[in-house]
């Protein structure tokens, strides 16, 4: 009896948990970068544009999305901040870095760190200077 009941409550956990994944779920065509345009209605289709094809790492991928973003914003553009996708993950970039997400909201790594002048580099390869001896 106890263990039905054990087992009926890791299933209604496991159900809760699977109800809160059903956000969009990101393009999985092997090595095809996109940029997402999110929907100005609640609940709506976000739009898919090719960025860049025969990507072989999601970390080049977050590099033609910079590129993109940078020349948007030459251009007169205002949107700093975008989203992305390669392969079934998400990615977001904004005046921090470049994070990776398996969805829109949930949680996110931390992959590349911006320099002091504004370009994209793997955070343990950024040194500071050493402090000024007194």
């Amino acid at each position: 009896m106890r263990a039905t009941t054990l087992a009926l409550i890791a299933a209604a956990s496991f159900a809760g948990l699977a109800a809160c994944q059903n956000g969009p779920k990101a393009p999985r065509q092997p090595g095809v970068c996109y940029y997402l345009v999110p929907s100005d209605q609640e609940g709506g289709e976000m739009k898919t544009n090719v960025v860049a094809r025969d990507q072989p790492q999601i970390e080049y991928c977050a590099a033609r999305l910079e590129e993109m973003r940078v020349r948007f914003l030459r251009l007169g553009g205002s949107n700093r901040d975008i989203i992305g996708a390669y392969q079934g993950q998400y990615i977001f970039i904004d005046r921090g870095g470049v994070y990776f997400g398996k969805t829109l909201t949930g949680n996110r790594f931390f992959a590349l760190a911006r320099t002091g002048d504004g370009r994209l580099a793997v955070p343990g390869a950024i040194q500071r200077a050493p402090a000024a001896p007194n």
